[in-house]
């Protein structure tokens, strides 16, 4: 896996919309945030265009990202926010440029199916973090500490936890962290970008308003594929509006189900992607370490930036 160089006070960020397209006042409080942060956003009119639930159409959208990633005075990209669209610009993409050139992403959600790509085909670390409508709600939305000690500093990232946290089944084990929202993974399978982990990885699982019947069918979907057997632990985010409304199942007692014969650890409530509060920014294609037991913690144990 490839590092980019860590980003310095005064860096330039671009601001990019593979995705869906976004109510301004939130995205310019987002990009303010950006600048108290320290860092110079820089913003194209592409990032504003429309067509429908879309941020423009996607040979826009594909050739907005590729500028910026293209740019050698920006260090680094953020999500404007997810929605839907990342899956539709990766056949447009140019596959060379982003293998033989590395800087730094961050997003999660929808853009997970961009992260899968970077991570698992163009052998590129990238983060699991907050986009710029997370970073519009202030600390109450995203973690400050996370994020900046994450792609400024060249070294581990270390132990995380959260209040939530829990160990759904005991264990410890180690890898590189990869994953993101579970609807993404598991919509990838069978087309060329599909996520694709090396053995022994740590398994991030994310997702937001889905009925328990669809995260089972979806995690039964990465069973059946083989990804979970590739898999030494999985960790599981806060699952946020997935509780069943009728029958009152919950999203914990089918994640319980389906991974009660999983031989590694499994922990549940890990705050990152989709959270009641701040969300961490984890960084994707480095080493971790998971830990189920009385005290559950994933540890970062490698650097993730140059």
């Amino acid at each position: 896996m490839r590092k980019s160089r860590r980003l310095e006070m005064g860096d330039s960020v671009g601001v990019v919309a593979p995705a869906s397209p976004f109510k301004r006042e939130r995205f310019d409080q987002g990009v303010a945030e950006i600048e108290r942060l320290g860092f110079r956003p820089v913003v194209s009119e592409a990032t504003f265009a429309r067509d429908g639930y879309l941020a423009g159409d996607p040979v826009l959208r594909a050739t907005a990202l590729t500028e910026s990633w293209s740019d050698d005075s920006v260090m680094g990209l953020i999500a404007a926010r997810g929605g839907y669209g990342s899956a539709q610009i990766l056949p447009l993409l140019d596959k060379s440029l982003f293998c033989d050139s590395c800087k730094q992403f961050v997003g999660h959600s929808d853009l997970t199916a961009f992260l899968a790509y970077l991570t698992t085909h163009c052998g590129v670390v990238c983060f699991h973090g907050p986009m710029v409508m997370n970073l519009a709600g202030g600390e109450s939305s995203y973690d400050r500490d996370s994020l900046l000690r994450v792609v400024m500093n060249a070294e581990p990232l270390g132990e995380l936890t959260g209040d939530r946290l829990e160990t759904l089944y005991p264990g410890e084990a180690v890898g590189p962290i990869l994953g993101g929202t579970l609807t993404q993974l598991a919509a990838s399978l069978g087309t060329p970008h599909a996520f694709s982990p090396p053995p022994g990885y740590v398994l991030l699982l994310d997702d937001l308003n889905e009925q328990p019947y669809r995260i089972d069918r979806m995690l039964t979907q990465l069973s059946a594929s083989g990804l979970l057997g590739l898999a030494s632990a999985v960790v599981c985010g806060e699952f946020p509006g997935c509780d069943g409304p009728v029958d009152h199942t919950t999203v914990r007692e089918v994640l319980g189900r389906i991974f009660k014969a999983f031989p590694g650890p499994v922990l549940f409530g890990f705050p990152t992607g989709h959270t009641t509060g701040p969300t961490l920014t984890v960084p994707l294609g480095v080493e971790a370490r998971v830990v189920g037991g009385r005290r559950a913690c994933v540890a970062i144990t490698e650097a993730a930036v140059l």
